[in-house]
């Protein structure tokens, strides 16, 4: 099967996460600036959550143009990933209504290292599925980033049950991050498979 109907699905399940996130926006009762204030953590959760569903569509984009084919199993991991994903709008209004408390803190990056997991899960299907000749395994090898997420993001997870929740946030932050700067050999051999 070709990476079309799956590309097409996962933009529109991406496309709808980030609106159901900016839904969860309360307009203020007041006509002043002040008004917006007590809005800062939802807006704050907002734009970290914005920033690493934007991560994972780019990288989704760049990683399916690589990928000549798909089976069940890639269709599974994909949905895997958007599952998870997908309650990204859940824990992030959750952490940001409770200004960043341990627990909501906690569930949010535990989500992000699913994510995170069911990145590598997706991509460890697409390598079984197309083999040795798998023009992406070729490009992306062992991925430092994919295994400093993991642990970045399980580490915040002990930090914000801990007390720490703010130092949590900051390691998912610095996670974002380190995926904000393109993948250079992925862009390259995109450049090159499609020529």
């Amino acid at each position: 099967m070709n990476t079309n109907r799956l590309e097409a699905f996962s933009d529109g399940v991406i496309a709808i996460i980030i609106t159901i996130m900016v839904l969860e926006f309360k307009v203020p009762h007041g006509a002043e600036l002040q008004d917006l204030l007590p809005l800062w953590p939802v807006f704050l959760s907002y734009l970290l959550s914005f920033v690493y569903v934007g991560i994972y569509w780019n990288n989704h984009h760049h990683m399916f143009h690589l990928v000549r084919s798909v089976n069940g199993s890639v269709l599974w991991a994909n949905l895997n990933l958007l599952f998870w994903l997908s309650l990204l709008p859940f824990t992030t209004a959750w952490m940001g209504e409770n200004h960043f408390a341990p627990m909501p803190m906690a569930v949010y990056c535990f989500d992000l290292l699913m994510c995170a997991v069911s990145s590598f899960l997706l991509t460890l299907a697409i390598f079984r599925h197309e083999g040795p000749a798998s023009a992406l395994q070729e490009v992306m090898g062992q991925s430092r980033k994919g295994a400093l997420s993991l642990a970045g993001s399980a580490a915040a997870i002990p930090l914000a049950l801990t007390g720490y929740p703010v130092l949590a946030g900051l390691l998912v932050v610095l996670v974002a991050g380190m995926w904000l700067l393109p993948d250079r050999r992925i862009e390259q051999a995109v450049g090159q498979y499609r020529a």
